[in-house]
């Protein structure tokens, strides 16, 4: 027993030393975020140049784009500005790219100082379109490319010494709005009709099909949210008013008998999750020379699909070894099946929307911008390969949430309530399910998301209803990602 106790310490310092050591890495690293709001703006801007003629559909419009589309891009593209500046190193290649344009012209290198020079640029761009030539020229004069400096100049300052060149020029350097509108400032003042008309058409397709991506990422959030909501301040008011009867009371006094002490919790999360993800897995793909990074969108899906069996199955087979002696278990344990478990499930995603969602504001102040992100997020974005969203899926929205569910609410949920109160193991589970994304700047939502599913499972005693909140929240952040991709 102490040789035992002994390994499995020495076990623990591994593992607790690569776990803190990935978050104090993700202290510095961008957040997912930044390049969300880049793709956000870009589609706002897009949507910004749309004429629809009936009156009802352009309130629709001025609703998603707001009322001045040119100054929230332009807060957006400064906000990703200052943080390349002043995080040089943490845009690269190994912590995937920071996205300044659509996903078929990424910026996806090391040498920040080419991403800087796209920021600027598009900057520039933005604000010569607000009318603010001297911020514009401020912009433009910090590009180290000054034959581009030249033509955009050029163009937008109406000089006469246009370069032939400068069409192709745009063309190549510039993608949706910013080309579009940099192409009909210089057709304009060329006088050249032909080609002016073609620019506006396009324009307004382009234009048209943003709007309708924008309105169909806010259903979720905003529908959802609002009906999350309200079903939420539901539940408090009948839980003040019904006490023990209310819905959220429901199995509440019903606690788990724990046939296990501390000793198998602990050597089930460490060995089983902790060590076989962030120590052993790595030794082993380290010692045999493979490399991810070299492989393609779809052999990266792939790579993460088989590296996420091999921990889960890694880490199911410790845990049935762990609590074979207990067996047979008492009922409740592991329990799939239980009485209207989908509406616990629908619900309790619902309710997760605006709660994670108002959280997520106030963790966006406090990380600025930083704080690390899944890389699953990145490739998902960067990814219109079909096969490669279909394994992305399968990962994220069904293999992550039967085993995640299985051992954060399954096992360690119901363990912990031997040693704390049912609302204790509910807040200690969804904590440890946070920390163990390994990022900084998500353990605040993630935690939140956590005790929602603790929630969900201690009430509807179903494995499958906590699965089915999981799998949801995953299914809609990865249609996100992919309507966000391909806008």
């Amino acid at each position: 027993m102490n040789l035992k106790r002994s390994i499995l310490a020495i076990l623990t310092i591994l593992s607790m030393y690569s776990v803190f050591f990935a978050l104090s890495q993700s202290l510095g690293e961008p957040q997912v975020q930044a390049q969300l709001e880049l793709y956000q703006t870009n589609l706002i801007l897009n949507a910004s140049s749309w004429n629809p003629s009936q009156e009802n559909i352009s309130n629709l419009s001025q609703n998603l784009i707001g009322e001045n589309p040119l100054s929230i891009a332009q807060s957006s593209y400064e906000k990703a500005l200052n943080l390349t500046e002043n995080s040089p190193q943490k845009f690269s290649e190994n912590q995937g790219s920071i996205v300044v344009e659509t996903p078929r012209k990424q910026l996806k290198q090391n040498n920040n100082q080419k991403l800087i020079d796209e920021l600027n640029l598009k900057l520039a761009i933005i604000t010569e379109a607000e009318n603010k030539p001297d911020l514009a020229n401020t912009y433009l004069s910090k590009i180290s490319d000054e034959n581009l400096q030249k033509i955009i100049n050029n163009i937008w300052e109406k000089q006469d010494n246009i370069d032939l060149k400068t069409e192709e020029t745009i063309n190549n350097r510039l993608e949706g709005w910013f080309k579009l509108k940099t192409l009909e400032k210089f057709y304009s003042d060329q006088n050249n009709q032909n080609q002016l008309e073609k620019v506006i058409n396009e324009q307004q397709k382009l234009a048209e099909k943003a709007i309708y991506t924008l309105f169909t990422l806010s259903l979720i959030p905003v529908f959802g949210g609002i009906i999350g909501f309200g079903i939420m301040i539901f539940l408090l008011i009948q839980l003040s008013v019904k006490k023990e009867a209310s819905i959220l009371a429901t199995n509440y006094n019903n606690v788990w008998e724990s046939p296990w002490d501390w000793e198998t919790i602990w050597q089930v999360f460490i060995v089983g999750f902790f060590f076989l993800s962030q120590v052993l897995l790595p030794i082993i793909f380290g010692v045999s020379g493979f490399n991810p990074a070299v492989l393609d969108i779809k052999g990266k899906a792939l790579y993460v699909l088989c590296s996420y069996f091999l921990m889960a199955g890694g880490g199911l087979l410790v845990l049935y070894l762990s609590i074979k002696s207990f067996f047979p278990l008492p009922e409740d344990w592991f329990k799939l099946t239980a009485k209207n478990w989908y509406w616990w499930g629908i619900g309790g995603y619902l309710v997760a929307i605006p709660s994670v969602f108002l959280v997520s504001i106030l963790n966006q102040q406090l990380w600025q911008g930083r704080g690390g992100s899944n890389p699953l997020l990145l490739l998902a974005l960067e990814s219109q390969d079909k096969f490669a969203l279909i394994i992305f899926f399968i990962t994220a929205s069904i293999a992550a949430p039967i085993f995640e569910e299985i051992m954060f609410r399954g096992f360690l949920l119901p363990s912990l309530t031997r040693y704390l109160p049912s609302w204790g193991a509910i807040v200690v589970s969804g904590v440890i399910f946070a920390v163990a994304h390994l990022s900084l700047a998500e353990t605040i939502p993630l935690a939140t998301l956590g005790i929602i599913l603790g929630i969900v499972y201690t009430r509807s005693r179903s494995l499958l209803a906590s699965m089915m909140v999981h799998s949801l929240w995953n299914s809609g952040t990865l249609l996100s990602l992919f309507l966000l991709g391909s806008s």
